[in-house]
């Protein structure tokens, strides 16, 4: 329905009103003291507040027994259409307010499947009473309508008590200059549940019992504010580890803030497992464990740090995680495998070891795989593209890889929990829309990515407007059909200026090292979703731009810190904290990272299709490989998605079982060059330097006394029963003890 054809029915309409109910216009006199309603700015709040254009009730996209409404009130003229106009006008009664089925059915007199939503009384209720009463005015198109410029939240912080109550102010700020308070009309959501409870109807938010801090967003039309409440666990902080960085600086003092004492610093075969698996993807070998014990040097820790960055480990394990987050898939669907990608997986997987192990620097690997063109065989980031197909795939995966921003919501309206808009969206997507893909001659290419010579722009689903490439929160830069729209892009991405692209990154890093983003999710970065530790993520960010995005840089000043080298056992205070980084957040292994440590200790190796023998499974380039045993399990992506939720890190019944029975892993433990019947054969050797042999490649210590005994009396008890069968029974007795150091709680862990 075109805008003309609308805004003549409501002028008929209107007439209609004002002529069958003259006493509408008594009753306008009689009011002329207050202000009208405004359907914009009171009546479509009145109905988010209730919770009636919600994502579960009438916002959902097919609406709610035949009544539709946009998403938390978005799109009001829309919302006017169905109120008003729809069906006749059934749902609105100016010349009986009180009989509109809107009230009656919000105030549940008559039944509503949405069960009671307004008070009779109340001012929600006595809103859109007036409003009706008064004649259902639309000043959606008025020009004299104060705009809504944003929204303010007061306190913007506070320090609370357990079950302390703040009352919270809302105040809005409108294009004429005034300022209203709208808290009775501002919806209050809280962003960790269980921390804090909120009153929509007094607007006022609760503290629980668990320390901590809890933004609560304020919504009003669409703008949003946050107030941020800590709750201080309050605990002495005495004694800290060396503060070796800004960022050691800026977690203890928020640490000493909130009163939570951190753990003191790990121990050396902790700190060696721990680097190892996070840089290099594997259990340190019984070599270097010994070496690293052995070594007096003060700055050991750095050195090792700085052995693995320049190793091709590194390159394995972090072209591992970037090739999953790039899509690198074989098949366009879920559950499909697609031969004939393996050429383009393969050469993209192997661009970006090479890009990571010579370090190039981040903004120039993200040039490359926007501005793509050509064949994989001589441009491997275009494989991006393959799967990465659509202009809306383009857009959203940009945004949320590059910037940390989850746009999708506002391919279809505005973003509920930021300020980005459907214009934003489609004007972001307009950096791709010269983007064209054609089948290549070449089976070595797949395909061929190219630019249409044409001048960029995307049209608005909405409106049909034709927009101009702009990334969000800038102004269109000055782009013709000679031009590649993404070479801006990408010139946008790499300015220093930009506010998201580099902390983006040092975020997803952080979360890397640290199990938990200062942003977390990593990916959902907004002002509704604060960082943790907001001057830190500014300093990371600033670090990493002034190093000329140098990735291994930023690794090297995260792995440094005390923070990254604590203990992860809590003390007696800290144990609730999952904010603060008072201890290292322990973390099972990866699926690559388990199943490459389970044949490091059980001595075995994996044979790939494709690969050279001895492949590891953290060097495994694509999501073909994932075809069952640990790496299914326990979760290795199939790279459907640029979110790093496809990896899930929850324990399962089914992870027990496949490390108690599979055949997998049994078979490992029997393999005859495998460790259990290598120790088996060995007689020069005592039993106790093999229990130390076992115990340094799987936890890089020694056994401990009680470890050793119980180790020895299974091994003692299968020495009394070999006369019958001797090498079955002892090699049987070490691979029990092969077993149960794999599938102990301890090496399941990188802590």
């Amino acid at each position: 329905m075109s805008t003309t054809p609308k805004r003549s029915a409501r002028s008929i309409f209107h007439g209609w009103v004002a002529g069958l109910c003259p006493l509408l216009l008594a009753a306008a006199q009689v009011c002329a003291v207050e202000k009208p309603v405004s359907f914009v700015n009171e009546v479509v709040p009145v109905l988010t507040k209730q919770g009636c254009n919600g994502g579960t009730c009438h916002g959902k996209s097919a609406g709610q027994n035949n009544f539709k409404l946009s998403l938390f009130g978005f799109e009001p003229d829309e919302d006017y259409e169905r109120l008003v106009l729809e069906q006749r006008g059934r749902r609105v009664s100016p010349a009986a307010p009180d009989e509109s089925l809107l009230l009656t059915k919000g105030a549940a007199i008559v039944p509503h499947g949405g069960g009671k939503r307004l008070e009779p009384g109340t001012p929600a209720y006595e809103t859109l009473r007036r409003w009706i009463a008064e004649g259902l005015a639309d000043d959606f198109a008025d020009a004299k309508r104060p705009r809504l410029t944003g929204i303010t939240i007061e306190p913007a912080t506070r320090l609370m008590k357990a079950g302390e109550t703040q009352k919270l102010s809302v105040r809005a700020r409108f294009s004429d200059g005034e300022t209203r308070d709208v808290t009775h009309l501002a919806t209050l959501e809280p962003n960790t549940k269980g921390m804090a409870v909120i009153d929509e109807h007094s607007g006022s938010v609760t503290m629980g019992t668990l320390p901590g801090t809890v933004a609560v967003m304020a919504r009003y039309q669409d703008k949003v504010s946050v107030f941020r409440a800590t709750l201080p666990l309050g605990a002495p902080v005495g004694a800290l580890p060396p503060e070796r960085s800004f960022i050691d600086r800026a977690i203890f003092a928020r640490l000493r803030e909130v009163g939570v004492p951190p753990s003191g610093l790990c121990d050396d075969p902790t700190f060696l497992r721990r680097t190892t698996l996070v840089l290099a993807g594997r259990l340190p070998h019984v070599e270097e464990v010994r070496r690293f014990l052995a070594d007096a040097d003060p700055n050991k820790r750095a050195a090792w740090i700085d052995m693995l960055l320049e190793s091709g480990e590194y390159a394995d394990t972090f072209a591992n995680y970037w090739s999953t987050l790039l899509r690198n898939r074989r098949g366009d669907l879920d559950g499909t495998r697609d031969p004939s990608h393996m050429r383009g997986n393969f050469a993209f997987h192997g661009w970006l070891r090479e890009s990571l192990y010579r370090n190039k620097p981040y903004d120039r690997i993200v040039r490359e795989v926007l501005t793509a063109t050509g064949g994989s065989a001589e441009a491997p980031p275009v494989t991006w593209y393959r799967q990465v197909h659509s202009q809306i795939m383009q857009t959203e995966d940009s945004a949320q890889l590059f910037l940390g921003v989850r746009i999708q919501c506002a391919q279809c309206h505005h973003h509920p929990y930021e300020q980005w808009s459907q214009r934003d969206y489609y004007a972001l997507g307009a950096f791709f829309s010269q983007v064209d893909r054609t089948a290549s001659p070449s089976r070595m290419a797949e395909f061929t990515v190219s630019l249409k010579r044409m001048a960029p722009e995307a049209v608005h689903k909405k409106t049909g407007e034709k927009l101009k490439p702009a990334a969000i929160g800038a102004t269109a830069p000055a782009l013709t059909a000679d031009d590649d729209a993404r070479e801006a892009l990408a010139d946008w991405m790499a300015d220093p200026k930009n506010p998201f692209f580099a902390k983006a990154l040092v975020n997803r890093y952080w979360k890397i090292l640290f199990n938990r983003g200062l942003v977390d999710p990593e990916d959902d970065m907004r002002d509704t979703n604060p960082p943790s530790h907001p001057e830190l993520l500014e300093q990371l960010a600033a670090e990493f731009v002034r190093s000329g995005f140098d990735l291994k840089h930023l690794v090297r000043v995260l792995v440094n810190s005390s923070t990254f080298q604590m203990d992860s056992a809590p003390n007696a205070h800290n144990g609730p904290d999952t904010q603060y980084f008072s201890r290292f957040y322990a973390r099972r292994l990866s699926a690559e990272q388990l199943l490459d440590a389970v044949n490091a200790v059980a001595g075995t190796t994996d044979n790939w299709a494709n690969q050279p023998a001895g492949t590891r499974a953290v060097q495994l380039p694509d999501n073909s490989y994932n075809t069952g045993g640990i790496l299914r399990e326990f979760g290795r992506p199939d790279s459907s998605t640029a979110c790093t939720c496809e990896r899930q890190g929850n324990a399962s019944l089914g992870q027990s079982l496949l490390l108690a029975t599979s055949d997998q892993v049994q078979g490992k433990l029997a393999n005859p060059s495998g460790t259990a019947s290598r120790f088996a054969k060995d007689a020069q050797r005592s039993d106790a330097d093999k229990l130390e042999e076992l115990y340094l490649g799987a936890f890089a210590r020694k056994p401990t006394e009680q470890e050793v005994r119980i180790a020895r009396a299974h091994l003692a008890k299968a020495a009394a029963a070999s006369a019958r069968v001797p090498a079955a029974t002892l090699q049987r007795a070490w691979e029990d003890l092969v077993w149960a150091v794999v599938s102990s709680g301890e090496f399941l862990v990188n802590h």
